[in-house]
């Protein structure tokens, strides 16, 4: 699905993404980790057409980056993007107006889920409620492959319960699924890969089980290894 070769990305004189080759599939959930300063969000970025490498390739399904992947491609990024007169209903209807694939009836249902209220002004939301309505636009999304940056940031044990729940519906074989989260204990439960970057690197990638076998330590514990 996501094909990218030797990516290189700097800002001024520092590297954040390097020389990274890398493939996304179909019917997988996929951990993307590492601490701050690893390159996820930029790697995010670039596969969503927001932010340019300076050299390499990112395929997406075999066509270059661009308005066409945007297309297929749904990304929640840890930063606020709502004006602030905004509700919860006007937020599904901005995305409406982006997006020919969001459903605002999954959307709708999801908040409802979610004990998030339509009409409440997103200014007056926690940020953990924040995160929550985020989430719930992404996945509203029929999209092929779906990221989210730091989705359990904020969030309350009950309500990461029901956003891992959210998550796992959303899934099907046609679709890749990138997660970026500091919670490695709870997204060990959902993935099926794992991505350990470190300073724009990918130092450690495979299955989750594999990695396991190979290691003989949880995905938790290898991520402890790597950046103590």
């Amino acid at each position: 699905m996501l094909e990218c070769k030797n990516v290189t990305k700097k800002y001024y004189r520092m590297t954040a993404v390097d020389d990274l080759t890398l493939t996304i599939e179909k019917g997988r959930i996929y951990a993307l980790l590492g601490p701050n300063g690893s390159g996820k969000t930029t790697f995010m970025k670039m596969a969503a057409g927001l932010v340019k490498p300076d050299a390499g390739t990112m395929l997406f399904e075999g066509a270059p980056i661009g308005i066409e992947s945007k297309k297929h491609v749904a990304y929640m990024p840890t930063e606020s993007f709502f004006y602030p007169y905004m509700t919860g209903t006007d937020a599904g209807k901005y995305y409406r107006d982006f997006f020919d694939d969001f459903n605002m009836g999954h959307y709708l249902a999801l908040l409802s889920d979610m004990d998030l209220s339509p009409q409440q002004k997103i200014s007056k939301m926690s940020s953990g409620m924040m995160a929550k309505l985020k989430i719930a636009l992404t996945l509203s999304r029929e999209a092929s492959l779906i990221m989210l940056d730091e989705p359990l940031n904020g969030i309350d044990i009950i309500a990461r319960d029901k956003i891992v729940s959210s998550i796992m519906d959303a899934f099907t074989p046609e679709k890749a699924f990138l997660l970026s989260s500091h919670l490695v204990d709870e997204l060990e439960k959902i993935i099926d890969h794992a991505i350990f970057m470190k300073k724009g690197v990918v130092v450690m990638q495979g299955s989750a089980d594999d990695l396991r076998r190979e290691n003989g330590l949880s995905i938790v514990d290898l991520y402890r290894q790597i950046y103590a």
